[in-house]
């Protein structure tokens, strides 16, 4: 294990009266060992677990796992989110990578450092003396929800990864290299540890922490029981286990949640405590923002600006939003610019505008936009993971799934769609099955753009292939999307340079 080195030194002067340097002294050695000793201590570890979500505090650069890497390895390669960059993460979001691109490695990285964070702490804490079995067993299933979400991202993006537990921390103490030994674990069996850890979580977490003995106040931020339940659903979801998704529905829709009203709302960081938000990762507007705004903001708007337009959501999926629907107006679709010239989509098959007009290659959306135009770094925007309206559609799709189109699931969908003012579906009997999925697919895309979620929706539902390839030719890319090859993003080769174990043979290399 590594240690952390506490030191206060004096200072290191010139000239003094004796003539002499002063030499620093070390007041503190801090272990993971001696960290663990205080209910603060504690705390501040799983705090430390949390930010793992986002830029850890004090760094200067908020770029990091939600709304950074999470967004380039989902939604950008699919036909939702576009890079209008050159490098690496074009080559993302043009379905190009390779297993030399860095945007994988950094989603392994912190992927895993989610994890390794979350099995430190599940190794000391429980060992603790100064804090009650009750405060422990919080703890623990704060940590457990963390974990299985890193396994789930993790299991997402590159399936089989190696396996490392709380039980490796102990073993690492006595062995450093023990870990790099490990191969890897197939799927199935790792889903066996986040439905345990999701399990454990679930029965030993609040609701809400509006009267917990630990934490003071209500906090979006933290797993509930909620989450831990949504979390496990959206995993038996993936493995197609649909009655047992369908259950977990039920039992969600019991805590409470509700959509809110509006859809621009929901968003808004004054809002980040409503009734939808199941589990968010925060950001401290001041310090460790997550960095949304600078990367996913417009070029030269005059309401929101200094602004890259690094990522943004390609025309061609913009173009299939219903007229009326409130989430095509999420975006900086149509404006003048500070430089004078009229921003919009340039009309099919004409890429030169004429004199005064600014064609955009793609279209910034106003999801994560300030509402007051604050031009700051850190725009301090909370991201969503986890919230209601996905548990509605969840549901209706297991429905589906189980039973082929039902009223309850059509009811379901046009919740979601009603709260955006869409066209709602027809009856029931106008679906079959396939269609039925099919909407819930166009559904989802148009409800949870840019919130990390699109491209495992596509593979869910056996589209991934179809849908990108035919998105890719309509713009005049390559397909190149081969599922059998793309189900999972080839390991980073950095990482297959260190462990003999990883291998790219069946993937991308």
């Amino acid at each position: 294990m590594k240690y952390a080195y506490i030191a206060l030194t004096g200072l290191l002067l010139g000239a003094s009266s004796c003539g002499k340097q002063v030499e620093p002294k070390i007041y503190s050695y801090l272990t993971d060992a001696n960290a663990f000793v205080t209910l603060s201590d504690a705390k501040a570890a799983v705090n430390g677990v949390y930010s793992r979500l986002k830029q850890p505090s004090g760094r200067s650069d908020a770029w990091m796992y939600y709304a950074g890497f999470q967004v380039t390895i989902s939604d950008l390669t699919t036909d939702v989110g576009h890079a209008s960059t050159a490098g690496d993460v074009g080559l993302m979001s043009d379905c190009q990578w390779a297993p030399s691109n860095t945007y994988l490695s950094f989603a392994w990285q912190h992927q895993y450092k989610l994890v390794t964070d979350a099995n430190i702490s599940l190794y000391y804490i429980p060992k603790m003396t100064s804090i009650t079995d009750a405060q422990k067993n919080q703890f623990t299933a704060e940590l457990r929800f963390l974990r299985a979400l890193g396994y789930v991202d993790l299991t997402d993006a590159f399936g089989p990864v190696i396996l490392v537990t709380e039980e490796t921390v102990e073993k690492n103490l006595t062995k450093p290299d023990y870990e790099a030994a490990l191969p890897t674990t197939p799927v199935a069996e790792i889903n066996k540890l986040i439905i345990s850890d999701l399990e454990f979580a679930a029965a030993n977490l609040p609701a809400d922490y509006l009267n917990n003995d630990i934490y003071s106040t209500n906090d979006i931020g933290r797993a509930t029981k909620g989450a831990a339940l949504s979390l496990l659903c959206k995993l038996y979801m993936r493995e197609h286990e649909w009655q047992k998704a369908l259950d977990l529905t039920t039992e969600v829709m019991k805590l409470g949640y509700g959509l809110y009203p509006s859809y621009a709302g929901l968003f808004a960081e004054r809002n980040k405590w409503c009734e939808e938000n199941i589990f968010s990762a925060l950001a401290d507007p001041l310090n460790d923002a997550v960095e949304i705004l600078k990367h996913f903001g417009p070029l030269n708007n005059p309401k929101v600006t200094d602004r890259w337009q690094y990522f943004a959501v390609t025309w061609y999926f913009w173009n299939t939003f219903g007229a009326n629907d409130d989430r095509k107006k999420m975006f900086y679709s149509d404006y003048i610019g500070t430089d004078g010239l009229h921003y919009v989509q340039g009309p099919a098959g004409q890429t030169n505008p004429p004199a005064g007009y600014y064609y955009m290659p793609d279209v910034a959306t106003t999801k994560f936009a300030d509402p007051n135009g604050s031009t700051t770094y850190y725009d301090g925007h909370v991201f969503p993971i986890l919230r209601y309206a996905d548990i509605l559609l969840c549901r209706a799709e297991a429905l589906n799934e189980l039973s082929g189109p039902t009223p309850e699931a059509i009811g379901l969908i046009n919740q979601v769609k009603g709260r955006s003012h869409a066209t709602t579906l027809g009856a029931a009997g106008t679906f079959n099955k396939e269609t039925l999925r099919n909407a819930i697919l166009q559904e989802r895309g148009w409800e949870f753009f840019f919130e990390c979620k699109r491209r495992q929706d596509l593979i869910r539902m056996g589209k991934y292939e179809s849908v990108v390839n035919a998105y890719l030719t309509a713009v005049g890319k390559t397909p190149t999307i081969s599922i059998s090859r793309d189900k999972y993003f080839s390991y980073p080769q950095s990482q297959v340079d260190l462990d003999p174990n990883l291998s790219n043979n069946d993937r991308r290399h």
